[in-house]
Protein backbone atom coordinates (compact mmCIF):
# COMPACT_ATOMS: atom_id res chain seq x y z
CA UNK A 1 0.00 0.00 0.00
CA UNK A 2 1.57 3.44 -1.13
CA UNK A 3 2.24 6.15 1.81
CA UNK A 4 -0.47 8.26 0.30
CA UNK A 5 -3.54 5.78 1.09
CA UNK A 6 -3.07 5.05 4.66
CA UNK A 7 -4.58 6.53 7.56
CA UNK A 8 -3.71 7.78 11.02
CA UNK A 9 -5.82 5.99 14.20
CA UNK A 10 -8.66 7.49 14.92
CA UNK A 11 -8.27 10.64 12.04
CA UNK A 12 -8.99 9.28 8.83
CA UNK A 13 -6.24 11.96 7.84
CA UNK A 14 -2.92 10.40 5.69
CA UNK A 15 -0.50 10.12 7.57
CA UNK A 16 2.62 12.17 7.33
CA UNK A 17 3.20 16.33 6.61
CA UNK A 18 -0.38 16.67 4.59
CA UNK A 19 -1.98 14.88 7.63
CA UNK A 20 -1.00 16.94 10.20
CA UNK A 21 -1.36 19.73 7.87
CA UNK A 22 -4.72 18.70 7.52
CA UNK A 23 -5.44 18.17 11.40
CA UNK A 24 -4.30 21.68 11.91
CA UNK A 25 -5.97 23.48 9.09
CA UNK A 26 -8.62 25.11 10.98
CA UNK A 27 -6.72 25.90 14.22
CA UNK A 28 -5.75 29.54 12.91
CA UNK A 29 -9.16 30.34 12.00
CA UNK A 30 -10.29 29.29 15.14
CA UNK A 31 -7.75 31.42 16.77
CA UNK A 32 -8.96 34.39 15.22
CA UNK A 33 -12.56 33.86 15.52
CA UNK A 34 -11.90 32.97 19.32
CA UNK A 35 -9.96 36.05 19.72
CA UNK A 36 -11.98 38.40 17.83
CA UNK A 37 -15.09 37.92 19.75
CA UNK A 38 -13.56 37.21 23.16
CA UNK A 39 -12.06 41.08 22.40
CA UNK A 40 -15.64 42.48 20.71
CA UNK A 41 -17.79 40.87 23.44
CA UNK A 42 -15.74 42.50 26.12
CA UNK A 43 -15.34 45.57 24.17
CA UNK A 44 -18.65 46.20 24.49
CA UNK A 45 -18.89 45.40 28.04
CA UNK A 46 -16.67 48.12 29.29
CA UNK A 47 -18.09 50.71 26.82
CA UNK A 48 -20.89 52.31 29.04
CA UNK A 49 -21.69 53.85 25.78
CA UNK A 50 -22.67 51.52 23.69
CA UNK A 51 -24.77 49.57 26.33
CA UNK A 52 -27.27 52.96 26.76
CA UNK A 53 -30.63 53.06 25.07
CA UNK A 54 -29.53 56.25 23.05
CA UNK A 55 -26.24 58.43 22.66
CA UNK A 56 -23.90 58.46 20.48
CA UNK A 57 -22.27 55.01 20.16
CA UNK A 58 -25.14 53.25 21.83
CA UNK A 59 -26.79 50.21 20.49
CA UNK A 60 -30.02 51.95 20.94
CA UNK A 61 -28.87 54.59 18.18
CA UNK A 62 -27.57 51.90 16.18
CA UNK A 63 -30.60 49.81 16.19
CA UNK A 64 -32.72 53.00 15.13
CA UNK A 65 -30.40 54.31 12.35
CA UNK A 66 -30.42 50.49 10.52
CA UNK A 67 -34.02 49.98 11.20
CA UNK A 68 -35.19 50.88 7.58
CA UNK A 69 -32.33 49.38 6.04
CA UNK A 70 -32.09 46.19 7.47
CA UNK A 71 -33.27 42.85 5.66
CA UNK A 72 -35.13 41.99 9.00
CA UNK A 73 -37.38 45.39 10.81
CA UNK A 74 -38.91 42.88 12.74
CA UNK A 75 -35.82 41.56 14.30
CA UNK A 76 -34.70 45.52 15.21
CA UNK A 77 -37.96 46.45 16.65
CA UNK A 78 -37.64 43.43 19.40
CA UNK A 79 -34.07 44.94 20.33
CA UNK A 80 -35.37 48.38 20.47
CA UNK A 81 -37.59 47.02 23.14
CA UNK A 82 -34.51 46.65 25.22
CA UNK A 83 -31.95 48.18 23.56
CA UNK A 84 -29.47 48.03 26.90
CA UNK A 85 -30.52 44.34 26.82
CA UNK A 86 -29.79 43.64 23.38
CA UNK A 87 -26.60 44.72 24.12
CA UNK A 88 -26.11 43.05 27.24
CA UNK A 89 -26.80 39.57 25.38
CA UNK A 90 -24.77 40.27 22.27
CA UNK A 91 -21.70 41.15 24.27
CA UNK A 92 -22.24 38.05 26.51
CA UNK A 93 -22.96 35.75 23.40
CA UNK A 94 -19.75 36.96 21.97
CA UNK A 95 -17.96 36.36 24.85
CA UNK A 96 -19.01 32.75 25.51
CA UNK A 97 -18.82 32.24 21.97
CA UNK A 98 -15.19 33.57 21.95
CA UNK A 99 -14.59 31.75 25.01
CA UNK A 100 -15.72 28.33 23.93
CA UNK A 101 -14.26 28.77 20.31
CA UNK A 102 -10.68 29.40 22.03
CA UNK A 103 -10.78 26.42 24.46
CA UNK A 104 -12.80 24.44 22.01
CA UNK A 105 -15.22 23.16 24.43
CA UNK A 106 -18.62 22.86 22.45
CA UNK A 107 -17.09 23.82 19.89
CA UNK A 108 -19.73 23.43 17.39
CA UNK A 109 -22.15 24.99 19.86
CA UNK A 110 -19.69 28.31 19.86
CA UNK A 111 -19.09 28.01 16.16
CA UNK A 112 -22.83 27.87 15.45
CA UNK A 113 -23.66 30.41 17.90
CA UNK A 114 -21.13 32.73 16.50
CA UNK A 115 -22.62 31.81 12.68
CA UNK A 116 -26.11 33.52 14.23
CA UNK A 117 -25.01 36.30 15.88
CA UNK A 118 -23.07 36.99 12.65
CA UNK A 119 -25.78 36.37 10.44
CA UNK A 120 -28.10 38.83 12.97
CA UNK A 121 -25.65 41.52 12.41
CA UNK A 122 -25.73 40.76 8.66
CA UNK A 123 -29.19 40.61 8.38
CA UNK A 124 -29.76 44.05 10.30
CA UNK A 125 -26.26 46.58 10.55
CA UNK A 126 -24.44 45.12 8.11
CA UNK A 127 -27.17 44.19 5.27
CA UNK A 128 -27.30 48.05 3.25
CA UNK A 129 -23.47 47.93 2.74
CA UNK A 130 -22.84 48.29 -0.95
CA UNK A 131 -21.23 46.78 -2.58
CA UNK A 132 -22.06 43.20 -0.23
CA UNK A 133 -18.47 42.71 0.31
CA UNK A 134 -17.79 45.65 2.58
CA UNK A 135 -20.02 44.21 5.17
CA UNK A 136 -17.49 42.44 7.34
CA UNK A 137 -20.33 40.55 9.07
CA UNK A 138 -21.57 38.42 6.31
CA UNK A 139 -17.59 37.50 5.99
CA UNK A 140 -17.97 36.03 9.70
CA UNK A 141 -20.23 34.54 8.96
CA UNK A 142 -18.94 32.09 6.25
CA UNK A 143 -15.79 31.86 8.26
CA UNK A 144 -18.34 30.74 11.40
CA UNK A 145 -19.34 27.59 8.72
CA UNK A 146 -16.38 24.97 8.61
CA UNK A 147 -16.25 25.32 12.37
CA UNK A 148 -19.35 24.42 12.54
CA UNK A 149 -18.63 21.35 10.33
CA UNK A 150 -15.58 20.15 11.76
CA UNK A 151 -15.52 21.43 14.82
CA UNK A 152 -12.38 21.54 17.02
CA UNK A 153 -10.44 18.50 16.68
CA UNK A 154 -6.47 19.60 18.19
CA UNK A 155 -6.08 21.85 21.08
CA UNK A 156 -9.68 21.75 22.74
CA UNK A 157 -11.47 20.24 25.60
CA UNK A 158 -13.34 18.10 23.05
CA UNK A 159 -10.88 16.59 22.23
CA UNK A 160 -9.89 15.59 25.94
CA UNK A 161 -13.25 14.53 26.57
CA UNK A 162 -12.96 12.11 23.62
CA UNK A 163 -9.59 10.84 24.16
CA UNK A 164 -10.75 10.34 27.85
CA UNK A 165 -14.35 8.50 26.96
CA UNK A 166 -12.39 6.23 24.04
CA UNK A 167 -10.12 5.14 26.94
CA UNK A 168 -12.84 4.37 29.47
CA UNK A 169 -14.74 2.12 26.98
Amino acid sequence: MRASHRTTAGYGAPEGWRGRANQYALLPLRIFLGVTFVYAGLDKLTDSRFLADSGTGSIGDLMRNVRDTSAVPWLVDLALKNPEGFGYAIALGELAVGIGTLVGLLARLAALGGALISLSLWLTVSWATEPYYYGNDLVYLMAWLPLVLAGASVFSLDAVIAARRRRTL
